[in-house]
């Protein structure tokens, strides 16, 4: 039975340099209406998390959480999904650093350029804000990384570095950290403490009518 992940899975063949009849084909049987364009898996993860945490599937409502593996793809995936290929409404989130790469590929493929959000440095350091350090600190605790995030603080970069630098460094030092935690911190927000950008893109999604 085809789902949300098989399109994933032909949209991003496609984009690789391959057929798009079978993206053309499940984006109409499963209904697709939006796309959310990220730049990897931690960002889905958050996205995902908070749109359970507000009793929503995205995928039931014909929206298509789509990783990328790296901003700089966003204009090819864009031109493929956007209204020059199969029509589909676009947004996203970006860290500052990729916003030029986004807004370029909006431009490129007829998109609004209002139509994706862009956190201050990254995702991760507007997680850490919303909660503040010390709730970061025990979420850490929790997840059993206390004594990695303690090892990671003696070594001689982190010095000078602020307590919210040094934890948004220690969520990218070994893989799969940042997509589990992509999780862990949306589900510990407060509801009225969700990080502006997460939160626009989330509500931009409501479902018509």
């Amino acid at each position: 039975m085809a789902d949300m992940e098989s399109f994933r899975e032909a949209v991003t063949e496609w984009a690789a340099g391959g057929p798009g009849d079978s993206a053309r084909e499940l984006a109409g049987r499963l209904s697709v209406r939006a796309v959310v364009l990220l730049e990897g898996l931690s960002d889905a993860a958050a996205v995902d998390a908070l749109a359970a945490s507000r009793g929503r599937s995205l995928a039931a409502e014909g929206v298509c959480v789509l990783p990328m593996g790296g901003a700089m793809s966003v204009g090819r995936f864009s031109r493929l999904l956007g209204p020059s290929g199969l029509g589909l409404r676009l947004t996203g989130l970006c860290d500052e650093a990729e916003r030029r790469y986004y807004a370029r590929g909006w431009e490129r493929a007829g998109v609004a350029q209002q139509g994706f959000f862009v956190c201050v440095a990254d995702l991760e350091d507007e997680l850490i804000r919303a909660l503040g350090v010390t709730r970061v600190e025990e979420l850490v605790r929790a997840e059993g990384d206390l004594r990695a995030l303690r090892t990671f603080l003696r070594q001689p970069a982190q010095q000078g570095r602020t307590s919210q630098q040094q934890l948004r460094r220690f969520l990218g030092t070994k893989k799969g950290r940042k997509i589990h935690y992509g999780r862990v911190l949306v589900e510990a927000l407060d509801p009225d403490r969700v990080p502006a950008p997460l939160d626009g893109l989330l509500t931009g999604l409501a479902p018509p009518g």
